[in-house]
């Protein structure tokens, strides 16, 4: 509490005691598993209905530089107001928007792996779960601050939007090798946000804690499953 006696300042996670720091861990994945829980939702919803035909043809009839820059605008929202809203109404909003963000983005991924890579998809998602739980155990055995890592991060995803972008405009393929990098990318990510969720998030961001490590796990989702189905 400051000297007014008006505001509580909020107090980082590693600062906490145990119950306290647990309680945070504990919202913080429960609102991971319900993220990843309304994707699958929506997504089945979405290829019982028809939907999803209609949306991925859609998608892929339009630039896809029109695509990922909508994706991106909304994911800056979505993070900056999780992170920044004082209101939890806010906070949910824009979780809620990401996860409905992601479902929609990977449709035309999901729509032609279904039916050119017949397996793929769970296969990837029993990979990307299996690789998710060794990251997860490796920071919380340990005990280790993976903050390091944020520069990495930072300059290894400009150079992933540059490469995306390249691609996209001059029509070659990113192959093989730049989905490798992309998990490995991925990988150091879920090792970030949950170093971030053990030692630096406030103790009143479990949301967006759960909004960081749900986009991690999204990204290497989509290049393992572009890994599976290019080896069919």
């Amino acid at each position: 509490m400051n000297n007014t006696g008006s505001y509580c300042q909020p107090v980082a996670v590693g600062e906490l005691d145990a119950q306290a720091r647990g309680t945070f861990v504990s919202r913080t994945y429960a609102h991971l598993f319900g993220a990843v829980s309304a994707f699958i939702l929506i997504e089945m919803f979405l290829f019982k209905t028809g939907l999803a035909e209609t949306i991925a043809q859609a998608m892929l009839g339009v630039s896809w530089l029109l695509v990922l820059g909508g994706f991106v605008v909304v994911s800056w929202l979505a993070s900056r107001t999780a992170h920044l809203a004082t209101s939890k109404a806010a906070q949910y909003a824009a979780l809620a928007g990401y996860v409905v963000a992601e479902s929609l983005i990977f449709v035309p991924l999901l729509y032609i792996a279904d039916r050119v890579a017949p397996g793929a998809i769970s296969s990837a998602a029993v990979v990307t779960f299996l690789s998710f739980a060794a990251l997860t155990a490796i920071v919380f055995l340990t005990g280790k601050d993976f903050s390091f890592l944020r520069g990495l991060l930072c300059w290894g995803g400009v150079v992933a939007l540059v490469l995306i972008v390249a691609g996209v405009v001059f029509g070659f393929q990113l192959g093989t090798y730049f989905c490798v990098a992309m998990v490995g990318l991925a990988g150091a990510a879920i090792l970030y946000d949950t170093s971030n969720v053990l030692h630096h998030y406030s103790e009143d961001r479990y949301v967006a804690a759960a909004l960081e490590l749900f986009a991690s796990v999204a990204l290497m989702l989509w290049y393992v499953l572009r890994l599976f189905m290019s080896r069919r």
